[in-house]
Order: structure tokens, then C-alpha cells, then sequence
């Protein structure tokens, strides 16, 4: 009687640890898929057959067992659809032994064989395991060996100053793998710097750069925690960090040092200090302009409570007389500010105010039409937004010219000559961005 022999189900895992070549229509994917395939068909006498499904790998180094094509194969080996995985070598599979051993595991656990097409080794043999634990510790070794050399160079092309690869810092463009400074990004670098020293806050200034719609050189936002990198980036003033070991560079600096060490003796002071300093620099929104219902101004206040920082308005009559000389003696400074803002919101929409503004600018802008005039104070909304404290606060006592506080709720009394100033402004600034 002839032997009958069991069908082996036989998957092919190929890998490429660069994506270089991938691309061509006969890469090195391809090549190790042939080469397995034509062993699989020279074993088809002991049972072998090919499964229809592919695990690839392109890309994807050998060190880590987080790749998709081998996550299937794993997947399906635990599914009980593998019998034989075959490979053109062992590295293909893993650079790591103890990764490995993980792998020879699963597979011992599912009964499934491991072949290597150029080293014919199976692991269901003691001596194949001793043999494949001997050249994956050499495969291993081999890659550390790389790896530290790799790190070596860096090091000492670092401590020489030279770039080493990388996304350049902004305000600095790669030629010929060195640094070169760009022109037009290395102007803004020195515009942030400068404008830091001025008011001493990245939150602030992270404001006002996206309102000049500064962007990174990947066309992200500029926000504080970018800022914060930036102002300590040492690339700067022409040195080169490895290791925070800092090393004469060999490209050209942007900032001098005299504007550095400024910065980083703002950056040294304590946070909660630069942000109250900045507090007090920034004026409140409706300061000067706040009056309650017995004809006494409102001055801005603040106080601190676990940590958090809570800012009022208080009657000048509580401040003289105590508490109880006045109805309001004191008002949240968030929700009132945000009820006058809402009222400018509303009035700005409302056709005689807009009318009432188109005339009165014509007397600062001829041309300007009613279309025009309606449509620059629609954009009052997002403009707003985007504005920084100060700013907020000069358009605030540009266009009110009073705010009077009741227990019956607000009156806001506006400055028609303000309303008009103001639509020349933002009909300026549209013109401006147009062009």
C-alpha cells in the first residue's frame, strides 16, 4: 500500500527593513516569495501546499515584533489555518532572540513548523533549536555592533557641529546636508524673540503669532509648548546639542547672545510669576469704562483661592465706604465681559447700526460702500477671537463709551465715531489680506 501523506499547509513571511526598492515592480519582497514558493513546490511530495493569503512586510525593522503582516500570520497560526512557516532566512522573522523565543512558543504551541529556505532548519529538532538560538545571537549581535557604531558617529559628527538629519529647526532650511539659514523664517524667529522680551508671556505670544498666522515649516499651529522649544533651541545662536552637552556649530546663528541670555533669564522666573507680571501688563477689558447704578466707577480686582485665580470688578463706593454703599458691590469680571462683548455682537447686526456706521465712515473713506460696511462688521465674531488682551482692550474703549451696571441688567452706551473708526480698520485689514 502506498503512503498516504498529510497535507501541510505552508505560509511564506517575507520582510525588508527599508522601504528603498519597494516600489519596483520586482522587488525584495518579491524575490524571497519566489525563492520559498519553489521550496514549497519541491517538498509537494511530503504534503506541502501553499496557503493563498500573503505576509508582508515591507519597511518594517526586524527588532520589533509590531508589524501587520506578522501579526496576520500569528492571528492565523493561532486559528489553526498554518502547519509550516517558511522564510528565506531566519533574520527575515526576527534580529531579536528574545523575541524570537516568543515566537518559537507560538508556534510549538500550535504544533507548526519553522523552515528557513537557505539554512534548512526546522525547530521541531533540538539541534535545529540549538542551532537557530546560535545564529540568532550572532544576528543579534551584529545589529547591537551596528547600532553602536551608528550612535558613535552621531556623537562625534555632533561634538563637531555638524547636522545630522532631521526635521531643521524653523528658520533654518538643509543644503547639502548643512544648516543655512532662511531668509524670510529666520525674520520671524527674530521677531518672536524680540516680541518675548516685550511681554514676557509664550501664551500671549503664541496669541498673537497665530493672529499674524505664522505657521510651523508643516503648516501646524504655532502654539506655547512650540514656543517654549523654540526659545530654548541652542541651534540659535549657532551651536550644536548632543546629549545636552552643548558644541560649536557649523552653521550661522540667528539670535545673538545678548538677546538669548534676556530670554532665558525671563524663562529661569518662576511661571505663576511671569504670569501674574503679565496679568498686571495687560489691561482689563472694561476698565475705566464699568459704572454702578449710583454713578461710581468699577475698578478691576483680582484674589487667589486653591490655586486659581478669580478676577472682579468692585465699586469704587465699596473701596471708599464698605460693604453695602452700593447695590453692586462687586461683579464677576469673566461674565460681564462676556455680556458686553455679546451686546456688541447684537448691535453689530442690527441694519441702522450699520447704516448709521457706513455714514459716518464715509467721512474717513469715500468709497466705502454699505455692502462694505456690513460686511466688515460681520466679521467683528471671528476677528474678536483671535485678538490678544490688549488689543481686545483698545477696540473694548475705542467703540464704548460707557457700561452701566444695575440690578436690572446692563446699558451699554456705544461711540458712534468709534463704530466708524473701527469698520475703516477692519475694512483696511481685510484690503490688506486680499492683496
Amino acid at each position: 500500500m502506498a503512503e498516504v501523506k498529510l497535507k501541510r499547509r505552508c505560509a511564506v513571511y517575507t520582510r525588508k527593513s527599508s522601504e528603498e526598492g519597494l516600489e519596483q515592480e520586482f522587488n525584495s519582497l518579491h524575490a524571497q516569495r519566489e525563492a520559498c514558493e519553489a521550496y514549497i513546490a519541491s517538498q509537494r511530495s511530503e504534503g506541502w501546499v501553499l496557503v493563498r493569503d500573503q505576509y508582508d512586510d515591507g519597511g518594517i525593522s526586524g527588532g520589533t515584533l509590531e508589524r501587520p503582516g506578522l501579526k496576520r500570520l500569528l492571528q492565523d497560526i493561532e486559528d489553526g489555518l498554518v502547519d509550516v512557516v517558511v522564510v528565506y532566512k531566519i533574520d527575515r522573522l526576527s534580529r531579536s532572540l528574545a523575541d524570537f523565543a516568543r515566537l518559537v512558543e507560538v508556534f510549538d504551541r500550535n504544533g507548526v513548523t519553522f523552515v528557513s529556505v537557505t539554512q534548512s532548519f526546522n525547530t521541531t529538532t533540538s539541534m535545529g533549536r540549538l542551532t537557530l538560538n546560535i545564529l540568532l545571537s550572532f544576528a543579534q549581535f551584529e545589529r547591537e555592533v551596528t547600532a553602536e557604531r551608528i550612535r558613535d558617529k552621531v556623537a562625534a559628527s555632533r561634538k563637531k557641529g555638524m547636522w545630522m538629519g532631521g526635521v531643521p529647526p524653523y528658520g533654518y532650511r538643509v543644503e547639502n546636508r548643512k544648516l543655512v539659514v532662511d531668509g524670510e523664517s529666520a525674520a520671524q524667529v527674530r521677531w518672536i524673540f524680540a516680541r518675548f522680551l516685550e511681554i514676557g508671556s509664550c501664551t500671549e505670544l503664541a496669541r498673537e503669532v497665530g493672529t499674524r498666522g505664522h505657521r510651523t515649516p508643516r503648516g501646524n499651529r504655532i502654539d506655547k509648548k512650540y514656543l517654549y522649544r523654540m526659545l530654548s533651541n541652542r541651534a540659535y545662536i549657532g551651536e550644536a546639542v548632543h546629549k545636552g552637552e552643548a558644541y560649536p556649530g557649523e552653521h550661522d546663528a540667528i539670535i545673538d547672545r545678548e538677546t538669548w541670555t534676556r530670554v532665558h533669564a525671563i524663562l529661569r522666573e518662576s511661571p505663576r510669576r511671569r504670569a501674574a507680571r503679565t496679568r498686571a501688563d495687560t489691561p482689563a477689558l472694561l476698565k475705566g469704562l464699568l459704572y454702578g447704578p449710583d454713578g461710581a466707577a468699577f475698578s478691576p480686582t483680582h484674589t487667589r483661592k486653591g490655586g486659581r485665580l478669580y478676577r472682579y470688578y468692585v465699586s469704587q463706593s465699596v473701596l471708599k465706604h464698605g460693604a453695602g454703599a452700593c447695590p453692586i458691590g462687586r461683579v464677576p469680571a469673566g461674565e460681564i465681559e462676556a455680556a458686553v462683548v455679546n451686546q456688541l455682537r447684537v448691535v453689530f447686526r442690527q441694519p441702522e447700526i450699520v447704516a448709521g456706521t457706513w455714514k459716518a465712515a464715509r467721512a474717513h473713506a469715500a468709497d466705502i460702500t454699505e455692502a462694505d460696511a456690513r460686511a466688515a462688521l460681520q466679521r467683528f465674531d471671528p476677528l474678536w477671537d483671535e485678538l490678544f488682551p490688549a488689543e481686545q482692550a483698545r477696540i473694548a474703549a475705542l467703540l464704548v463709551e460707557r457700561v452701566e451696571v444695575g440690578t436690572d441688567g446692563l446699558n451699554l452706551r456705544l461711540r458712534v465715531d468709534g463704530l466708524s473708526h473701527l469698520l475703516v480698520e477692519i475694512q483696511a485689514s481685510g484690503t490688506r489680506a486680499a492683496a
